[in-house]
């Protein structure tokens, strides 16, 4: 699920109260990277200070690798976090649908100019949607036009209001059920014809590998990605409503006002989400994997100029590409990575063009703080 399902900022007793309790020094794990992560440091510390209750961060560069927490993971007991704790990705799920995509692409079993319809019969169809019309490369980029089924009136009713979600955050809807209310509305535009972030995409992106291949997205995801990047804080959890451990707490407001009650949200039913935001991760593999991806360690050459490739996306200083975006930051550097937002979990992910420099980030509140603000302090140095 991408930034839309979350909510807006803490009040100001809490955010107070969660800055004062433990922001934790910057802690070396691993082989230690070259200074100059004080920018980040701040940036870490100032998140925290804005509201969000724990903040944990790796970067990777060339061999070395620089953690730092800051914050809690448990707002009851004072835990901190940990630069180990497992956490939702949510969208950053999207990469790793595509690079799978595109692996199948390489071994000739598919083609991005394939639509739709020859892989998923039926499936997209009504209220102007034609899978017909749809190939895969449109899915992967975005420009389907296909509606998101997280904007279905019911679907948000039903689990993004408070009532909503503590009484449906555990059902095991099937993936057809949300491309269902994705059919009841009416497409954003003819495919093609612009740019519109619909989880929907990844959702269908999904079964087309399952189609291809005979198995489930996940378990293609663990054979070709995170065993062989031995990714061990890494999954893809079908429906496990817990986070394995070590990790903190999840907190949302599960509403759009600035003030009101947090709500513990950690424990959910990822099946919802599926390929557009299923995935559990930890900071530490999120860097191992876009440093490897971005390296060329997980795609031909020719299918990674693909995933590369970028069209104009809803914001100004990024393009999408194939499940990656190409962020500009403002000191001119180019970042490739993912965001992601699910309840109780904001995260970030991004590598510059060779691989060399990573960055991953979490914070354990969907209200607050700025994930944007640590990778410019890492990267540009402000």
């Amino acid at each position: 699920m991408n930034r839309r399902a979350r909510t807006a900022a803490l009040t100001a007793a809490t955010a107070l109260a969660l800055s004062a309790v433990l922001a934790a020094p910057a802690v070396a794990a691993g082989p230690v990277a070259p200074s100059g992560h004080d920018a980040t440091e701040r940036a870490v510390r100032a998140a925290v200070a804005d509201g969000v209750p724990g903040v944990t961060l790796t970067v990777r560069r060339g061999h070395g690798t620089w953690a730092a927490t800051a914050g809690v993971g448990n707002v009851k007991s004072g835990q901190p976090r940990s630069a180990r704790d497992h956490y939702r990705v949510a969208s950053i799920t999207k990469t790793f649908v595509a690079t799978v995509v595109l692996q199948l692409e390489a071994e000739g079993r598919l083609s991005l100019d394939d639509t739709v319809e020859k892989w998923l019969p039926g499936a997209v169809q009504g209220n102007g949607h034609d899978g017909g019309r749809i190939t895969i490369r449109q899915l992967l980029n975005h420009t389907s036009g296909i509606f998101d089924y997280l904007e279905d009136p019911g679907f948000q009713q039903t689990y993004m209001t408070a009532d909503g979600f503590l009484k449906h955050r555990f059902d095991e809807a099937a993936p057809e059920d949300m491309l269902a209310l994705a059919m009841k509305n009416r497409p954003y535009f003819e495919p093609g014809a612009s740019f519109a972030y619909s989880n929907t995409n990844y959702l269908l992106a999904a079964r087309v590998i399952e189609k291809a291949t005979g198995n489930d997205y996940g378990d293609e995801i663990d054979r070709r990605i995170i065993a062989p990047l031995h990714l061990t804080s890494t999954s893809v959890p079908t429906t496990r409503v817990t986070l394995p451990r070590p990790s903190g707490r999840a907190y949302s407001k599960l509403a759009r006002e600035t003030t009101g009650p947090t709500y513990d949200v950690t424990e959910l039913n990822p099946r919802l989400a599926y390929g557009s935001g299923q995935m559990v991760s930890s900071s530490a593999d999120l860097t191992r994997f876009y440093s490897a991806l971005l390296g060329g360690r997980l795609l031909p050459r020719e299918q990674l100029k693909k995933m590369r490739t970028t069209v104009e996306s809803s914001r100004e200083t990024s393009r999408y590409g194939l499940g990656l975006v190409d962020r500009k930051l403002s000191c001119g550097i180019h970042v490739w990575g993912h965001d992601g937002g699910i309840y109780g979990s904001n995260s970030d992910a991004v590598t510059t063009g060779d691989g060399r420099h990573s960055l991953a980030v979490n914070f354990n509140g969907d209200w607050s703080g700025s994930t944007d603000a640590i990778i410019e302090a890492e990267f540009c140095g402000r």
